[in-house]
């Protein structure tokens, strides 16, 4: 069962981080249309704009589950390495429950916003619902959990 759960945490882990690597494509080719428009034809396009914002938005909360994976959030190092075995084991926990805490925070708060931003438009995109842009976190919250 363990082993279960861990090939579909990784398969999950691996499409959203596919995903964060395509919105970084996508924000990374608004900018140079953006680049191009603005200083070559004089007449920027205001939507690239919008695009690239909400992209990296995407591309981070998509990247956080690889972060989680790899070990490379934020740690207290210096705990870890006075603490013994079991001090470890313990610092672990309270890291994972921390982590598991914040996720479960950003993903109500973010249900929340996705609900509120349903009636909002998008500056720059006025037919594109600002619950597209909101639904980042509580999507990145559920693959960070």
């Amino acid at each position: 069962m363990k082993q279960l759960f861990l090939r579909f945490e990784h398969w999950t882990t691996s499409i959203a981080m596919m995903l964060a690597c395509i919105m970084m494509a996508l924000s990374a080719i608004f900018a140079i249309h953006q680049i191009f428009t603005r200083f070559v034809i004089e007449s920027p396009a205001e939507w690239t704009e919008v695009l690239i914002r909400f992209s990296l938005i995407w591309m981070v909360f998509l990247g956080i589950p690889t972060a989680f994976r790899q070990g490379a959030m934020v740690s207290v190092d210096l705990l870890y390495r006075m603490s013994g075995q079991r001090g470890r084991r313990v610092l672990d926990t309270v890291v994972a429950a921390a982590a598991m805490l914040l996720c479960g925070i950003i993903f109500w708060w973010g249900l929340d916003y996705t609900n509120r931003g349903s009636v909002q438009s998008m500056i720059g995109l006025d037919n594109v619902s600002m619950f597209w842009a909101y639904l980042a976190l509580p999507v990145g919250a559920v693959f960070s959990m």
